[in-house]
């Protein structure tokens, strides 16, 4: 498995593409320029076969309309995928919906793709059905964390349907039961590891 990231739009979104041995791939959260990555796909020689989304706010999910692929996000941000208020492209952008095959994930269920294997993990508090993505891999220890985790910081919690004591619990009572060399890829900004923000984050390092 390979691992490529694309920095998109204007609020400098992290698409990840995970591409397998047989140059299968599985888009993460294609938030904008979908140019950009179909530049990526051709130049590679990839076969995109889904997206999978960590949450439903525009800026994960702009480019879904130019990929005929089936959509994968957590059954409770289902409803953001339909509603331009709760995904705030009608605040941002134009009004946004998504038309594409849709499947809901559940907590702990499993994500196969040639020798691809992706876990999720239900994160609730920036959004109800925010995820993040563990690599079930002996050799690699990564987590894809959406917009639940950063380096030195946490997701937004005063938009509509978020919660401050749920992303906190859900930081401490789940992805911090990782291992610390577990390395963090999130939403926006730079990767980290599970026992970095342990020590240095603000927001987690007390309590």
């Amino acid at each position: 498995m390979t691992l490529k990231r694309l920095i998109l739009g204007p609020f400098e979104t992290n698409c990840y593409i995970l591409v397998s041995d047989s140059l299968k791939a599985v888009l993460i959260d294609p938030g904008s320029e979908p140019e950009k990555i179909t530049q990526v796909i051709k130049k590679n020689l990839l076969k995109p076969y889904f997206i999978i989304h960590t949450h439903g706010h525009i800026d994960h999910i702009g480019a879904d309309r130019n990929f005929s692929l089936p959509i994968y996000i957590h059954k409770e941000d289902l409803p953001l995928l339909k509603d331009p208020v709760l995904n705030l492209s009608k605040f941002f952008t134009e009004p946004f919906t998504v038309n594409s095959e849709i499947f809901t994930l559940e907590d702990r269920q499993e994500i196969k793709l040639d020798e691809i294997r992706l876990k999720v993990i239900h994160t609730p508090g920036h959004t109800p059905g925010s995820i993040c993505l563990s690599i079930l891999d002996d050799k690699e220890k990564i987590l894809f964390s959406g917009d639940t985790l950063f380096f030195s910081g946490i997701g937004r919690t005063d938009l509509v349907g978020a919660s401050y004591r749920k992303l906190i619990d859900s930081i401490k009572t789940k992805l911090f039961l990782l291992d610390d060399d577990t390395v963090v890829y999130p939403g926006h900004g730079v990767k980290t590891t599970i026992g970095r923000e342990k020590r240095e984050n603000p927001f987690l390092k007390n309590g």
